[in-house]
């Protein structure tokens, strides 16, 4: 199976048709930074190469006495056009030979009956350029039209979005007020709430100042009971102490009735034995 038959080039339209020796005039895009911009290029076809990505052309020509060669695909999106100045009278496919020679004798001679055709030709592309033109013309009075369509859409969006703009911007500052005026409020409902707290806190104040005066009444009662009670104490200890020696003198006086008796019994018993 032949490759050939996937792959398919799409040939540009702006390259004619060409044969060595012709004289052409490149017109290639380029680009220098963010400028594009179109750059000539004008010498002699010296090769032709057929192949599966569609085949190129080699354009040789001498500036300032140095040959530069530049080789174009035929599909090249970047070709513009090329423009076929002269045809040459040429017997070979590669004019590899013209490297050699200097540029009086690297001239070939014309083809006249190609000149004459491609003059037709040319003639005959006169008409559908101008119609081309006109076209174009139509159509970019129709893209300025679309261009000042779209630019009346986006006044009007951005019209629309500044109206949004200040829709938002209202309803942020009644948002804002509003927020506000409740912070307001409860401030005002807490403060209110604080002072009522406040005037409810004095009389239990009062209340607890008349409880702590009567517990230290009490507390003072206390005292003095417990005064009272422990002057009855140290009365007591005196009297116990007064109770102490009269308790000592009657066991003394005991004694000694003990021993009265213990006398008299002895006398007795004395008595008794001399009788």
């Amino acid at each position: 199976m032949d490759i050939r038959e996937f792959v398919k080039p799409k040939m540009n339209p702006n390259v004619p048709q060409i044969s060595p020796g012709d004289t052409v005039k490149v017109r290639l895009k380029t680009m220098e930074g963010d400028k594009e911009r179109l750059q000539n290029f004008q010498g002699v076809v010296i090769k032709m190469r057929k192949g599966v990505d569609g085949g190129s052309f080699t354009v040789r020509r001498v500036s300032y006495g140095i040959g530069v060669e530049r080789t174009f695909p035929f599909q090249s999106p970047s070709v513009q056009n090329v423009e076929i100045l002269r045809h040459g009278k040429v017997r070979r496919a590669k004019l590899y030979y013209m490297r050699r020679l200097s540029a009086k004798r690297a001239r070939l001679k014309e083809r006249r009956e190609r000149a004459i055709e491609q003059v037709t030709a040319q003639e005959e592309q006169f008409v559908p350029e101008e119609e081309q033109a006109v076209l174009k013309e139509q159509q970019a009075v129709s893209q300025e039209k679309q261009v000042v369509s779209q630019e009346d859409q986006v006044v009007s969006q951005e019209a629309r979005i500044e109206s949004q703009e200040d829709q938002a911007t209202a309803q942020e500052e009644k948002v804002i007020t509003q927020q506000a005026q409740a912070q307001e409020e409860q401030a005002v409902s807490e403060e209110e709430q604080a002072l009522s707290q406040k005037e409810q806190i004095v009389p239990q104040e009062e209340q607890t100042a008349a409880q702590e005066e009567k517990v230290m009444s009490q507390e003072e009662q206390a005292q003095a009971q417990e005064q009272q009670a422990v002057s009855e104490e140290e009365q007591a200890l005196s009297q116990k102490e007064q109770i102490v020696p009269q308790e000592e003198q009657t066991a003394a006086q005991e004694e000694q009735v003990m021993s009265h008796e213990e006398q008299a019994t002895t006398e007795e018993k004395r008595a008794e034995s001399q009788e």
